[in-house]
């Protein structure tokens, strides 16, 4: 099974990412977010953060969970290429991110993401879990 692909969205990127469970999902979908920034196999797994969310329902815990991704890219100025996640029946997510600080002369510089959007977001569960999400370049 592929981890995650893009799709055409007028003036944004839409991604859809899959796992065997959420937790797998939800770590491919950032690998995913971190590619359009970057080029992931460049970044060094060097500095940790940990976060926790609550969401009412796993598509805002996504929502929730990538703004998050997002908050730390741009306050932290760090850019994540691992991801390991936890999410329980309660919807409580537990992350742990791992990157390094952003220096434009190591890392590709692709394209920045402005924000995450609720349009066409969508988490499927059948056999595996597939993930639907668009950003706004």
């Amino acid at each position: 099974m592929k981890r995650y692909e893009y799709f055409e969205a007028t003036a944004d990127i839409g991604l859809k990412a899959y796992g065997k469970d959420r937790n797998e999902a939800f770590e491919n979908a950032s690998l995913a977010i971190f590619n359009i920034i970057s080029d992931t196999s460049e970044i060094d797994a060097v500095n940790t953060i940990e976060f926790e969310i609550d969401s009412e329902d796993d598509v805002s815990l996504l929502y929730d969970y990538l703004e998050e991704l997002l908050f730390y890219h741009e306050t932290e100025f760090m850019l994540f290429s691992e991801f390991h996640v936890k999410i329980d029946e309660n919807l409580h997510l537990k992350a742990e991110i791992k990157g390094e600080e952003i220096n434009w002369d190591k890392h590709e510089r692709k394209t920045e993401i402005k924000a995450i959007t609720f349009h066409k977001m969508e988490v499927n569960k059948t056999d595996h879990v597939e993930l639907q999400a668009i950003v706004d370049l």
